[in-house]
Parts: C-alpha cells; sequence; structure tokens
C-alpha cells in the first residue's frame, strides 16, 4: 500500500517572554494567515489526511485549527511526544500508525522535522529537495509518498522507498511570508 506523509511546521508564534512559556506561545497574525494559506493550498492539491498527529503545543494546535474544515475529519491525536522532538522520536510516533491509514499529517516543531525531512529526501534529486535543504521555514509542507509498511519506515535506509512529492515554501505566496 502505497502512503502519503505530510510534514507540517508550525506557523509563525509570538515571541516568547518571561511570562509565557515556550510550549504556551500562541499563533502571531502573520502565523494565522500562512496556516490558511496552508489549508487553501493542501485543498488545491488534494491533501486529506486520515490521521493528524499533533504536538500538544498551543502553536501547533492553533495551526491545526486554521486547517479546518476538512472534507472529511481525521482522527486527530495531540501527542505531548512531539513537542520539540528529534527525528528518532519522529520516526517512532510514525512506526506506531497502524496499516490501514493511507495518509498521515505530521504537525510539529524544527530543528526535528527538518531534520526527518531531511533524511526522508536524502535520495531525491529533485528541485523541490534542494529548496528544501535550505531550510524549512514556520507554514512549510513537504509532501512524502511512502512504498512500504509505517513500522519500517526508518530501517534498511531511511529513506528507502521514499518520494519527496512536493515542497510548499512560505515564500511561495505573499500570504506566506513568515
Amino acid at each position: 500500500m502505497l502512503h502519503q506523509l505530510l510534514l507540517l511546521r508550525h506557523a509563525k508564534a509570538a515571541p516568547g517572554s518571561a511570562s509565557l512559556s515556550d510550549h504556551a506561545r500562541p499563533l502571531n497574525l502573520r502565523g494565522r494567515q500562512a496556516a490558511e494559506t496552508v489549508r487553501r493550498a493542501m485543498r488545491e492539491r488534494g491533501l486529506q489526511p486520515d490521521l493528524v498527529l499533533v504536538s500538544s503545543a498551543r502553536r501547533t494546535l492553533q495551526t491545526l485549527e486554521r486547517l479546518e474544515p476538512w472534507a472529511e475529519t481525521p482522527l486527530i491525536e495531540p501527542m505531548d511526544a512531539l513537542y520539540l522532538a528529534n527525528p528518532a522520536q519522529l520516526l517512532r510516533v510514525l512506526h506506531s500508525v497502524t496499516e490501514t491509514v493511507r495518509s498521515v499529517l505530521l504537525v510539529a516543531h524544527n530543528p526535528g522535522l527538518h531534520e526527518l525531512a531531511l533524511r526522508l529526501a536524502e535520495n531525491t534529486r529533485s528541485a523541490e529537495a534542494m529548496r528544501l535543504a535550505a531550510g524549512f521555514p514556520t507554514a512549510t509542507l513537504a509532501e512524502f509518498s511512502l512504498a512500504g509498511p509505517w513500522r519500517t519506515l526508518g530501517s534498511g535506509g531511511l529513506s528507502e522507498g521514499v518520494q519527496l512529492r512536493h515542497l510548499l515554501l512560505p515564500d511561495e505566496s505573499p500570504d506566506l511570508a513568515a
């Protein structure tokens, strides 16, 4: 079964402050607008996840809220384990996805999300991969196809059977400028 993995970095958040924990930082106006632009881009491309795995941080949850409404409501799982997770932690979460799930949207944070995307795209030689190598700013969406089961993602070479299909960067749209 061919699977789809969508990696989305949360949209732009308000700066940190002494009175607000990093986990509680909300989206700023630019971030809210960027997330809505991502929603439109996902609809235009027919990207409809079956399952959304989202960090429990306020900015990731607010990014996800801006992607609604869905044509078909996915199962949404907020997870503390995704907050500032490294690539190995992100992979462990993805390995737990059941095989009947065709498409997963993972909404999380850098640097772990960008590092995972780079590792997944390491065998992709395209303009998309070159742009991915340059960075993964807020509100960036990467679409991958996976030829194997979720539980084997990362075994036998992380990018084996994985293809970077599309990369939507904030600078592609004036609304997304971060």
